[in-house]
């Protein structure tokens, strides 16, 4: 019996030659093509007689053919076939199509065809060039009704898929009308969706969604069908994301107490002044650590908004309690950033602070930030002095979770930018907070001697039952914080961080100057260059950013950028200019960026590689390429790079077009957030924020920012839980989670 999971080289009907341009589309089940949703409908559903008054407009007719002819182009190697057909009054309409001969051989004289197109006139007569046709004695699939066109791929087309579907639908249909009440219904396409919810909220049952998200009788089932499936595809998500949550909230973590005095005179000690986001952003981290339950919270704050500090501070707390802390950053230039930063925030206090990346081993000793308390040790070495406890605060990359890398008392993790990681690594990240084994007291003593190889000792991301019996240790969980410097709009946060307790840095520092923005078209280039060149003989510092190209264009970028380094050098001859790209290696960045800080580059010409996390104080002017090719959250990212230190700063978005509408919101405001919901508007959430990478369907994807759909989708996913937290009386709910959860990553 055909169900959805047989596999597609079962069906009769599809031919080996089709199984391979079907597998590069992902269709390789019953399943996957019954959810292959078509991507735009064609409006063919306005069926008409011939009249000048249709000309222009897409129209379905219906007509006899009365004459055919075929013509040959041998010097070009085409055909042409041509029909004319007579509607019901008699009125004349000739089709023609290129190179496609065989539809000669359907459409002989005297068949009652329909034809679907744009209707154009050709002198007196009428005429539609390569229009949708099909036989008025079939039922409508490709004209007379609202088309679906789906994303093809050679040897696949819409109208194959269509025919297809059609056929596949109808067995299922079939299927379902005789086992309505039966266990035959459910093996055949068993409802994800709780028959009382389809009620309460008024959605189309599975099967006549389908129908209607494929062969839609009107606009309005089609909506409906779309509504249906956006619900569901949300609702999995919030199973998901409450699921995540109620077993993150089923471990337990360190009680770390909140040290006030410890951390009054850490802020008053510090050379600024903290905003009331920060102050409130801290105090919430602070208290969460207090909890025997592990912290998951994620600190949302705006480019230069300080979540720095913030991270210190929760640091500051978990180190002073004997505890270790491991901070990871998405790129080496940015951990090694973290680094200094925090060693300069820790000056005078009885820490060590290691560095731990592909590139670098560092250790900065106790209380140190000269060169001399600086240390270079070999791999094996630190990672001895991370397991034993001498290392307080772990600096790195995605190189901290590799399976040499331990800790001997772990309690707080701070990972930043982490949607900057993929997909792959970000689940390994979650991994593993939720599976590090904390070690009593006297089995860490024990531990640490001499005599114990490390190799022995469970790794942080993988329990180890050799290690300690379940007496003498109890899993526990260190608390997580999650940083990112896009701002998130709210609806996204709602639907895709359930999960999470979030903290918001909506305020900048009170001395940080307005970044003045202004969009630059070809005629003011040379008003910008002679600007940037004052600029420059005034101490500041310049960057220049080229627009972002396709990975699998790298060499395209790399010469783009070199390219556009000559071209500056050759305009500005008495600058030093810098150049870094993404195939540059670690240490060729590195060194980069310090002389760029050392300010003995003037100009740095850059792809988008400094996106994030690049602390230049003395830049005082951002110069993007092609601005329209980003979207606004990263352009205010790339603006965010100046601005940072007490000189007024300016940010040109050159640009080649006159549309530059979008672009205006950057010059109206400095606000993230609000640039933020603007372009999710714009762009949808999965350009918005990498999304497109986390598996989330399409249709879930395009009603992110539907507050409502949210709402509704969330409260009855607790509803559901709250009766049947395990899914065992809703089976088909649990395993579309099943199959869901496969295929996404939620924090």
């Amino acid at each position: 019996m055909l169900n959805p999971n047989t596999h597609l080289k079962s069906i009769p009907k599809i031919l080996p030659k089709y199984l391979k341009p079907l597998e590069k589309l992902g269709l390789r089940t019953v399943r996957d093509l019954l959810f292959y949703f078509p991507f735009r409908y064609d409006d063919f559903s306005k069926i008409t007689s011939l009249s000048e008054e249709f000309i222009g407009q897409t129209i379905t007719v219906e007509g006899t053919v009365s004459k055919t002819k075929l013509a040959r182009i041998f010097r070009r190697k085409m055909t042409i076939a041509e029909i004319i057909i007579q509607d019901e009054n008699n009125v004349p309409l000739k089709a023609v199509w290129f190179n496609q001969h065989f539809i000669l051989e359907a459409a002989k004289e005297g068949t009652v065809v329909r034809l679907s197109g744009k209707l154009e006139k050709e002198g007196k007569k009428f005429l539609m060039k390569g229009p949708a046709w099909e036989r008025a004695s079939r039922e409508a699939t490709n004209t007379g009704i609202l088309v679906p066109v789906y994303s093809e791929t050679k040897g696949i087309t819409s109208k194959w898929i269509r025919w297809q579907l059609k056929m596949i639908l109808e067995r299922i249909g079939h299927s379902v009308s005789l086992g309505r009440s039966g266990r035959e219904t459910l093996s055949v396409l068993a409802d994800p969706i709780p028959s009382d919810i389809l009620q309460r909220l008024n959605l189309y049952d599975i099967h006549t969604a389908l129908l209607q998200i494929h062969f839609p009788d009107s606009q309005e089932k089609l909506l409906r069908a779309q509504k249906r499936f956006a619900f569901e595809e949300m609702f999995l998500v919030q199973l998901k994301t409450l699921q995540v949550k109620k077993d993150w909230e089923g471990n337990d973590s360190i009680k770390i107490d909140f040290d006030e005095n410890l951390i009054k005179n850490f802020v008053n000690d510090l050379p600024f002044k903290l905003t009331d986001a920060q102050r409130k952003a801290s105090f919430e981290i602070l208290k969460d650590l207090e909890k025997p339950k592990p912290m998951n919270r994620l600190l949302n704050g705006d480019v230069g908004s300080g979540k720095t500090v913030v991270a210190a501070i929760a640091a500051l707390q978990a180190m002073k309690a004997d505890y270790q802390v491991a901070i990871m950053a998405p790129t080496e230039v940015l951990a090694k950033q973290h680094f200094e930063s925090f060693c300069e925030l820790f000056f005078g206090y009885d820490f060590n602070i290691s560095l731990l990346t592909n590139s670098y081993k560092l250790i900065q000793r106790k209380g140190s930030k000269s060169p001399i308390g600086l240390l270079e040790p070999k791999r094996q070495e630190l990672l001895k002095n991370i397991y034993s406890g001498q290392i307080n605060l772990t600096i790195g990359t995605h190189a901290l979770i590799q399976k040499d890398v331990k800790f001997k008392n772990l309690a707080l993790v701070i990972i930043d930018e982490q949607h900057r990681f993929g997909v792959a690594q970000r689940a390994a990240l979650q991994q593993a907070a939720e599976e590090i084994e904390i070690m009593e007291k006297s089995q860490r003593e024990s531990a640490s001697s001499p005599r114990q190889s490390a190799k022995q000792v469970p790794h942080l991301l993988t329990m180890s039952e050799s290690a300690s019996s379940p007496r003498q240790s109890a899993k526990q969980v260190p608390h997580l914080l999650t940083m990112t410097a896009t701002p998130i709009p709210r609806t996204l946060a709602i639907a895709l961080f359930g999960s999470l307790e979030l903290s918001i840095l909506d305020e900048m520092p009170k001395n940080r100057k307005p970044i003045i923005t202004k969009i630059v078209p070809p005629s003011g280039r040379k008003e910008v260059y002679n600007f940037i060149a004052k600029e420059v003989k005034n101490g500041r510092q310049i960057f220049v950013i080229l627009p972002l190209i396709e990975e699998s264009k790298a060499l395209t970028e790399v010469k783009a950028a070199t390219t556009e380094h000559k071209k500056l050098s050759e305009i500005f001859p008495d600058f030093k200019i810098g150049l870094l790209h993404g195939r540059l290696k670690s240490a060729e960045k590195e060194q980069v960026m310090q002389e760029f800080k050392e300010k003995k580059i003037h100009m740095l010409v850059s792809t988008s590689v400094v996106e994030v996390g690049i602390d230049i104080p003395n830049a005082s002017v951002m110069i993007i390429e092609d601005a329209n090719r980003f979207g606004l959250s990263q352009l205010h990212q790339f603006r965010g790079r100046v601005g940072r230190g007490e000189h007024q700063s300016y940010c040109f978005l050159f640009s080649n077009t006159s549309d530059n509408a979008r672009l205006k919101a950057l010059e109206q405001t400095n606000d993230g957030f609000e640039i933020a919901e603007k372009d999710l508007a714009l762009r949808g959430p999965g350009q918005f924020f990498g999304l497109v990478q986390s598996g989330i369907p399409d249709i879930a994807m395009k009603n992110l920012n539907n507050i409502q759909l949210i709402k509704y989708s969330r409260a009855e996913a607790q509803n559901l839980l709250r009766t049947d937290p395990e899914l065992k009386n809703h089976p088909s709910t649990k395993q579309a989670l099943l199959r869901f959860s496969q295929n996404i990553h939620l924090e």
